[in-house]
């Protein structure tokens, strides 16, 4: 970790993305906030149903393909506690893999009038803001502003206006408390011996916890993506990288691939020109 105390920033390597924390008195923490109330109004959504509803989730459709982990995404899912789901497939386990948390908590927009789950999409940079939304049973601790924003670059930042309590202070025993970044890969067996239920598996291979005591107003975090095994388009580049991940050509998707994606086991796991076999490792 480098520290730079007279700036209030931290810095952190986590091998998929950098992590730079910046404090209230950091200048930088301003400017990373995206005032939706100054954007088009045309680019701005205030989704009606989230607004009143307590632990509820409502899928939405990018202008732009998203690198999350190094995947393009389209869609991803928001949800009324404070998080983003950037998983394929809604299960009830929203909260355990596969997020982007600004502040995940027990948020309930339906108690106030005041409370909205609002989004912006300019084809460049998709914003959530959670706004003026209170906790569940915490309520007269007062109200919270935050967001998260996806560049089209693949950085994610949070911002955090209004952060009227201390984060480790926020109960968890009716929902999670968490600030970070989460993905996991899902594995499908196709047995007939195994029950429909449990056919799916999903494997969280990384996850960001940021320090809760540092979420504060007027804080921000900016996450800045590395170089994955997904950004080589052929052989010859996925053979010669020097990536400190352990990637493979897959010959039968065309892709470079590393031991966590996804499509390793979905479709290759059986295959012997890809991930894991001597041919992968040359041209």
């Amino acid at each position: 970790r480098v520290a730079i105390p007279d700036r209030r920033t931290s810095e952190d390597n986590h091998s998929y993305y950098v992590s730079r924390l910046y404090g209230p008195s950091e200048p930088h923490s301003r400017e990373l906030w995206v005032d939706v109330a100054e954007a088009n109004r045309s680019q701005v959504k205030i989704h009606t149903i989230l607004s009143n509803t307590h632990r509820q989730a409502s899928r939405v459709v990018l202008s732009f393909d998203f690198p999350f982990y190094g995947h393009p995404l389209r869609q991803i899912t928001i949800a009324t506690g404070g998080f983003i789901f950037m998983g394929d497939v809604i299960h009830r386990m929203l909260t355990a893999t596969q997020y982007v948390a600004p502040l995940m908590a027990n948020f309930n927009p339906g108690y106030s009038d005041n409370s909205t789950v609002v989004y912006f999409d300019n084809g460049t940079v998709f914003v959530v803001q959670w706004d003026h939304v209170y906790l569940q049973g915490w309520e007269d601790k007062g109200s919270f502003t935050f967001q998260a924003a996806l560049h089209h670059d693949g950085r994610i930042v949070f911002g955090y206006k209004e952060i009227p309590m201390s984060v480790p202070e926020i109960s968890s025993s009716q929902h999670p408390v968490k600030t970070g970044l989460s993905d996991a890969f899902m594995i499908l067996n196709p047995s007939p011996d195994v029950p429909e239920s449990r056919r799916r598996s999903i494997f969280e291979y990384h996850r960001i916890e940021l320090d809760p005591s540092k979420v504060t107003s007027m804080s921000a975090v900016e996450f800045t993506p590395l170089p994955t095994c997904l950004q080589h388009r052929s052989c010859d580049a996925c053979m010669s990288s020097d990536l400190t991940f352990n990637c493979s050509w897959c010959h039968v998707l065309q892709r470079s691939l590393n031991n966590q994606d996804e499509n390793t086991y979905v479709n290759c796991l059986d295959s012997q020109q890809c991930h894991g076999s001597s041919e992968s490792r040359r041209p």
